[in-house]
This record gives structure tokens, sequence and C-alpha cells, in this order.
């Protein structure tokens, strides 16, 4: 019975509800809640038990230091999601496309990506769709879209998951380059085989020892295993790291163009490139919604013709 008068009460409270339970068990907590949603913790405290009246079922273990969800909430969060992003998808999809976008969008993208031309461009975006409200995460690690309740990620290269839709932005590559001072100590290589040989600066993780270069070049496919005394999981750095005269760097073209253009890096095997267009990659519920369709669009056009746009020359 009590099932039942859920779902032939009102459901726009309900609705409220599931989205500030949804907030809640992201973030462990009512405080925090709070604070993300603008509402005092003692009215999300009060909400989210009136949802467990009528639910029937503990959603959260709460102590005084941390809000913990049950096996029972766990199970709420997913059909709460679900449920949240079926309406969003019916109204989109009844609205013909002509609702203007609005409500919160989460992206996340690498630190000079984003820094420099995603940031500004949701500047932009947002000026054009005020009802929309934005959060950006900047990461040098690849983001679960999933998990981390992502709207957008936009990522530099091959998009492997499956389960994912991959929308391309921006086309680009990434090149090779070194300082002048590194190339006259050492030489510059002639053929990719001649990397393996040289100190290469590496943007991997902690647990990786090497790297592997796949590029393309005059006779198709190569992959080399490169190793060096430098590397970072912070890319700005391992760029510096380059224009010190330390080692060869692999970055895209937009990354390093005004490096080039100075003469601070040169292009070292200029036949060898890798491919590395840019992505926004969604989840398969959310790549019609309005949001996510309009800021795509709105990407796409921005990194290729607005005062944001990447540089791609070399």
């Amino acid at each position: 019975m009590k099932n039942q008068n859920v779902l032939t009460a009102n459901n726009e409270p309900l609705l409220r509800d599931l989205q500030l339970f949804c907030e809640v068990a992201r973030r462990s907590s009512f405080i925090a809640a709070a604070s993300e949603t603008g509402l005092s913790p003692a009215h999300v405290s009060k909400r989210i038990a009136t949802l467990e009246e009528q639910l029937g079922v503990k959603l959260f273990n709460r102590t005084t230091r941390r809000v913990n969800i049950t096996s029972d909430g766990e199970a709420a969060f997913v059909w709460a999601q679900k449920i949240l992003e079926d309406v969003g998808a019916m109204v989109d999809a009844l609205s013909g496309g002509q609702r203007e976008p609005q409500g919160t969008l989460r992206l996340c993208t690498s630190l000079r990506l984003g820094r420099e031309h995603i940031a500004p461009i949701l500047s932009l975006l947002r000026r054009q769709y005020p009802a929309l409200e934005v959060w950006l995460e900047l990461l040098d690690r690849r983001a679960d879209l999933i998990a981390d309740n992502f709207d957008i990620d936009i990522r530099v290269g091959e998009v492997q998951e499956k389960h994912l839709i991959a929308h391309r932005i921006a086309e680009s590559t990434r090149v090779l380059a070194a300082a002048p001072e590194y190339l006259a100590r050492r030489g510059a290589p002639k053929v990719a085989a001649d990397l393996a040989q040289h100190d290469c600066l590496l943007f991997r993780s902690r647990d990786d020892r090497f790297g592997v270069w796949r590029l393309a070049g005059p006779n198709g496919a190569e992959t080399v295993k490169v190793t060096g005394p430098m590397a970072s999981n912070h890319s700005d750095i391992v760029r510096q790291w380059a224009h010190d005269g330390h080692g060869i760097i692999m970055a895209s073209a937009w990354d390093i163009a005004g490096s080039l253009a100075s003469g601070a890096l040169v292009r070292v095997l200029p036949g060898w490139y890798q491919p590395a267009d840019i992505w926004a990659v969604t989840a398969v519920r959310s790549s019609s919604s309005a949001k996510v369709r309009a800021c795509v669009a709105f990407l796409r056009e921005q990194l290729a013709s607005g005062p944001y746009a990447l540089n791609s020359e070399t």
C-alpha cells in the first residue's frame, strides 16, 4: 500500500527528493549536499527522512562524522538515477528539441585543454544559455564517466569503451618535439626506431616504467618502446621539462603550437605523428539530452573557429 501511495501521490516533490538523495549519496554528506543545492542541512535531513518513510527503507546510516549508504540505499540510488534520466529524456523528446538547455551540466577534461580552451568556451556557453549550471573538473587522468557522474568527458585520443558514445569535436594529432639544446647535445633521431635510444619525457601514471609510442609514419604504423630520465602524471610538467632540454616529448599539436612558433621547441621526426582527435564522450542515456546536445555542438563550433579555437599548425 505504501508503494502504491508513492506512485499515486504528486510526483514533483518525489522527483526533487530523489535528486537530493542522489546528491547525498554521491557526496556521503548532508552538509556537502546542502551546500551544493543551496538548502540547509536540516532541510536535507528532513527530506531524506521523508523519502525513507515513503519508500519504507533506510537509505543511510548516519554517524556524527559521516553518512554511509545502506544496501537498500545503493539499490535505490541505481533506480533514482534511471528515473531522473528518463524524466529528463522524456521532457527533451516531447519538447521536440525546442526546450532551452537547463539544469546542471557536469564536464571533465585534461588540465591544459580545460584551462586554455574548454573553460573559456563554457563561459560563452553559459552566456548563451543562462539556465545552465556548469561544473567543470580538470583531471590529468582518465575519468570514469558513469561512476564519477559526468555528463561529458572531453578527451584527447581514441575512445575504446563500447558502452559510451563519442562525438568528434576537433581534429588533431600528437607530434614529437624537443628543445634545440637537447638536439644539439644528442642529435636528432632519423627514424622512429631511434627514439628507443633517446631520452623521452613521459606523461604516464606512477606504476608505468616505460612508454609505448604508437606512430603513423611514411611506412605506416610503428610502435616504439621509449624510456627517459623524467616522467610525470602532469602534462604541464612534462612540457616544461622539454623546454628545459631534458628530452623529447610527444604532445598534441595545439598544446605546443606556441612553443614551436617561438622556437622554444623544434619538431622531431616531422614525418611521424599520432592521431589525437578531441572527443566529447557521453553515456548513451545522456547523449540525447538538450543540454548535452547544445554543449557538444557549441564546443565543436568554438574549437574550430571561435576566439578559443585550437591552433594545430606546426
